[in-house]
Order: C-alpha cells, then sequence, then structure tokens
C-alpha cells in the first residue's frame, strides 16, 4: 500500500438562489451592485416615451433607466455556500418574467421605498401565493419620510411573523444585514436535519 495518501478534491460551494424584488425604481440594482463579489451584470435599458405616464418618477426624476429582464450578482458566504441574486424587474407588466427569475430560489427580498408603498402589493401576493419566505426591506431614501416598523408593516399588510428591517441599499454592510435576516427566516421555516453543524447566518456572510 502506498504511503502517498489520496487526494480528495474540495467539495464545490453549494449554490443558492436569491431573489431580489420590489415597485419600479425602489433600488433593486443598487442593492445587488453594493454586495455583489463580481462586476453586476444587468439589463437596464434606456426610458423611453414610451413609459411616460406608465412609470411613475415623480419622485425619482434623475433616472433614466429601468431593468428590463433581471439583474444578477454573485456572493460567496463560506466555502460551502455561494449566493446567486436575481433582481426583478419592478413594473408589474414585465411579471410574465417573474416566474423564470423566481424558479428555484430559497427566499427573496422585497425592496420597498414609502413614498410608493403601493408598488409593492402586487410582490406581496405573488411571493405569498407561491409561499417563499421573504423579508421587508425599508430603502431609505435621502429626504424620504421615515416610517416605524409596524406602521410599514400596516400599510403594507403583511403578517407579524413578516420580518421588516429599515437598510440603505448603496451600503453593503446594510446589504449584508439584509441578506442575514432572510437567511435566518428561510433556516426559521425549514428544519435543518443537521441543525448543530448549522452556522449562524452572521457567521456565513463574510466580507
Amino acid at each position: 500500500m502506498s504511503g502517498h495518501s489520496e487526494h480528495v478534491p474540495a467539495a464545490c460551494p453549494l449554490p443558492v438562489k436569491i431573489v431580489v424584488s420590489g415597485g419600479f425604481g425602489v433600488g433593486k440594482t443598487t442593492l445587488i451592485g453594493a454586495i455583489s463579489e463580481i462586476e453586476p451584470l444587468t439589463t437596464e435599458a434606456a426610458m423611453t416615451e414610451v413609459s411616460v405616464g406608465v412609470d411613475d418618477t415623480a419622485v425619482l426624476p434623475d433616472k433614466s433607466t429601468t431593468t428590463v429582464a433581471f439583474d444578477f450578482g454573485r456572493i460567496t458566504l463560506d466555502r460551502s455556500y455561494v449566493l446567486y441574486l436575481f433582481g426583478t424587474p419592478g413594473q408589474e407588466r414585465f411579471s410574465f418574467l417573474w416566474d423564470d427569475v423566481s424558479d428555484g430560489a430559497l427566499g427573496a427580498i422585497l425592496l420597498v421605498d414609502t413614498r410608493r408603498i403601493e408598488d409593492c402589493y402586487p410582490v406581496i401576493d405573488y411571493f405569498e401565493d407561491r409561499g417563499m419566505p421573504f423579508v421587508v426591506a425599508v430603502n431609505t431614501f435621502d429626504g424620504a419620510e421615515r416610517f416605524e416598523t409596524e406602521e410599514v408593516r400596516e400599510a403594507l399588510g403583511v403578517s407579524a411573523n413578516t420580518t421588516i428591517v429599515h437598510c440603505d441599499a448603496r451600503k453593503r454592510a446594510s446589504v449584508k444585514g439584509v441578506l442575514v435576516e432572510l437567511i435566518e427566516n428561510v433556516l426559521l421555516q425549514h428544519d435543518s436535519r443537521h441543525s448543530s453543524d448549522t452556522m449562524a447566518p452572521e457567521q456565513l456572510i463574510t466580507g
């Protein structure tokens, strides 16, 4: 028998798909760009006259592009997990793409702009109908009125079990906190056969 130990290849990280959704111009592309370890893939197109009167830009005067398919980013948690982030288009007229983007996702982040909170209603209905775990992340836009968590909960009509956090989609540390909350929710909703070996969510997300 040879004295040389047999080389065992390292296990590939487990891919975990996360959806980032919300209304038009709520910051989905920004959130993915803030946390992604690679240059995010975006499918943004210039807004044209076709969108006039359809997409509400009253509180977004500088917005000139919109996602028309999906955004994509990646973050490595540890040697075991890699998160793949998929951002949906915000307009309901692109909702026919949501099934493809959401298929196989572990959970979702619902990004909210409190100035246009009604934009989130179709997305909430979609995730609740699919039974997909999600957390609500209130994007704290500069100049936007601040609301207490329970005020947001009442406005959205979500249950007391739905986690609501406030975040700044431009800041990596803030986005990391949202991902931790989502993973905690997923772990609570799914029994783990090896719970004693499961790392805490804040230990998983590095960087």
